[in-house]
C-alpha cells in the first residue's frame, strides 16, 4: 500500500478504521475467554507477538524477496525511535494484558480507549501541523461523551478493580505516546507500514517475555483447550498481524489524531461482545453513545473553512 500524504479522512479510510474497531473490540473479550481456558494472559501477548513477527517476515520476503527481509533489519535512522516504539509496545502490552485478568473487558476497553486524548494532546504539542482546532477539541469531548454515557451502566455494576482498571489506562497513555513517537520521528515517519509493524510486535518479545516471568504467566494450564488455541490465533493472524499492518498504513497517510479519534468506536464493539460472550451489562445507552460518537467524529474531521 502506498504512502501518499493526506489531510483528511477518505472513505476508504473511515471504512478500514470501522472494521479495526470491531475487530479490536471483540479481542478483549476473546482474551478474557482465552485466559479461562488456560492461557494466562500476558502468555497470550507474547506468542501472539511472537507468531505476528513470523507472519510479518512471511509477508515482507513475499513482497520484496530476500534483500527487501534483510533491509528490514539494517541499522538506519529509524534503529534508534524504531527500538524506542518497541519497548513502548511491550510494556504497553504487558499492562494491558495484566489488567484484563484483572478487570472486565468492558472496563478494560473504556480505559484502553481513551488513547485518542493521549494521541491528540501529544500531537498538539509535538507535531505543529496536527494543532486541534477549537472545534475539534470539542468533537474529541463530545465523542468521550458518548463512550461515558453507553458504559455508564455498565462501570457501576461492573467486577472491575482499582488495580486492573489503572494498568489499562496506563496502556492507553503508551499507545498514545507510540503514535505520536511515529509521528515525531522523521525516520519512522518515511518508512513504510510494515516495518513499523516488526519494530513494534519483534522487538517487543523480549519485554513481554520478561513480563510472563515477573508475572508468573510463562506457562499455560495443563488443561488449556482448544478454544484458547483458536482465540491466540484470531490474535495473532487477525489482530496483531493484519490489523496492525493496516492501522500503520492509516496512521502514516492520515492525520494521527484523526486516525485515532475512531478507536472511540471500539468500546461500543467491546462491551456488544462483552455482552453477547461473558454476560457483561448490555446498556440502552448504546444508542445515546453511537449519536455522541458519531457527532463527535464529524467535528473531529471538519474542514478547516467549514
Amino acid at each position: 500500500m502506498p504512502t501518499q500524504r493526506r489531510d483528511r479522512l477518505d472513505g476508504v479510510a473511515i471504512a478500514l478504521l470501522v472494521v479495526l474497531c470491531a475487530l479490536w473490540g471483540f479481542q478483549q473479550v476473546i482474551v478474557k475467554v482465552a485466559a479461562a481456558q488456560g492461557l494466562p494472559p500476558v502468555l497470550q501477548a507474547t506468542l501472539r507477538s511472537i507468531g505476528a513477527t513470523v507472519l510479518s517476515c512471511l509477508w515482507i520476503w513475499w513482497r520484496q524477496g530476500g534483500n527487501g527481509l534483510a533491509r528490514m533489519f539494517r541499522r538506519d535512522e529509524t534503529t534508534g525511535p524504531g527500538l524506542l516504539l518497541a519497548a513502548v509496545f511491550g510494556v504497553e502490552f504487558v499492562m494491558l494484558y495484566a489488567g484484563l485478568n484483572l478487570t472486565s473487558a468492558s472496563r478494560s476497553v473504556l480505559f484502553l480507549y481513551t488513547a485518542p486524548f493521549f494521541t491528540a494532546l501529544g500531537a498538539h504539542v509535538f507535531l505543529p501541523e496536527e494543532r486541534l482546532r477549537p472545534m475539534q477539541a470539542l468533537g474529541l469531548t463530545i465523542a468521550f461523551a458518548g463512550v461515558a454515557a453507553a458504559f455508564m451502566d455498565g462501570l457501576l455494576r461492573g467486577h472491575g478493580n482499582l488495580l486492573g482498571d489503572a494498568l489499562c489506562g496506563g496502556a492507553a497513555l503508551l499507545w498514545g505516546a507510540s503514535n505520536v513517537i511515529t509521528k515525531a520521528s522523521p525516520g519512522l515517519r518515511h518508512t513504510d507500514a510494515s516495518r513499523l509493524l516488526l519494530y513494534q510486535i519483534g522487538g517487543s518479545v523480549p519485554v513481554l517475555l520478561l513480563g510472563t516471568v515477573l508475572l508468573g504467566q510463562a506457562a499455560p494450564s495443563p488443561d488449556v483447550t482448544l478454544l484458547a488455541w483458536f482465540g491466540l490465533a484470531y490474535q495473532i493472524v487477525v489482530v496483531a498481524f493484519a490489523s496492525y499492518l493496516v492501522w500503520y498504513w492509516l496512521l502514516l497517510t492520515y492525520p494521527a489524531a484523526k486516525v485515532s479519534s475512531f478507536t472511540f468506536l471500539t468500546p461500543l464493539f467491546g462491551i456488544l461482545g462483552g455482552g453477547l460472550a461473558l454476560d457483561e451489562p448490555l446498556s440502552a445507552a448504546l444508542l445515546l453513545g453511537l449519536t455522541a460518537i458519531a457527532l463527535g467524529l464529524r467535528l473531529i474531521n471538519r474542514p478547516a473553512s467549514a
